[in-house]
């Protein structure tokens, strides 16, 4: 059977993993290489499995087995040895890079804060229903100041301190005599033989709390 369209043979395959590991020089799984290489190169997995197998095997390549799987990368000890100036290159890159990778970091903390202020707000056609409610409400507020305003039946402040002048002379009689009536009941009941509330009972008296009247606060 032909093997065209499973891609280049097992030599091949394995030349083209190779060089894929030693320009990437980072750790793959069998399955990355397959997934990474199959458009490009038609690999089949059996043949990516089989030819990283054969490299390591070869110590072409280094192989590592973390539980149930395995990953492969290039030995570092074939890769040729970076100069001062590529060290220094690379050092540079690595600090611009980390200086971008900073910068794309707080960008996107801000457009979390962000989404998360807009998403707790009101849409648009939420806003629209809301200034409508607040326009009725306004209205019915002005429709009933100015009936308000149109009354006959208004209390002057003459009036209206008369009223409060009276309440608080009848609430000041109310403490007194109330007073001078506690006093006379507990002298009474100094020399009573039952309870205050059999006296009460005999004698048919009534309290402002057996009504839950409150006597107003003094003001």
């Amino acid at each position: 059977m032909s093997k065209g369209r499973e891609g280049p043979a097992a030599g091949g395959a394995a030349a083209v993993l190779l060089r894929y590991l030693r320009e990437q020089n980072r750790p793959y799984s069998a399955q990355d290489v397959f997934g990474n290489l199959q458009r490009e190169h038609g690999l089949g997995k059996a043949a990516v499995v089989k030819a990283l197998e054969q490299l390591a095997q070869q110590g072409r390549i280094r192989e590592k087995v973390y539980g149930k799987q395995k990953v492969y990368f290039a030995d570092q000890e074939q890769l040729p040895a970076a100069s001062d100036a590529e060290l220094r290159g690379l050092d540079g890159e690595i600090t611009a890079l980390s200086a971008q990778l900073q910068a794309l970091q707080q960008g996107c903390r801000q457009m979390e804060a962000e989404l998360r202020e807009l998403s707790g707000s009101m849409t648009t056609p939420e806003m629209a229903r809301e200034v409508e409610e607040l326009r009725k409400d306004c209205a019915g507020y002005v429709d009933k100041l100015e009936r308000i305003k149109s009354a006959t039946n208004h209390v002057t402040p003459e009036e209206k301190e008369k009223v409060c002048s009276e309440q608080r002379l009848y609430c000041k009689e109310w403490r007194k005599r109330k007073r001078m009536a506690t006093e006379l009941l507990d002298a009474i009941l100094e020399g009573y033989p039952k309870s205050k509330k059999q006296f009460f009972e005999e004698v048919g008296i009534e309290t402002d709390e057996d009504h839950n009247v409150t006597l107003p606060a003094a003001v």
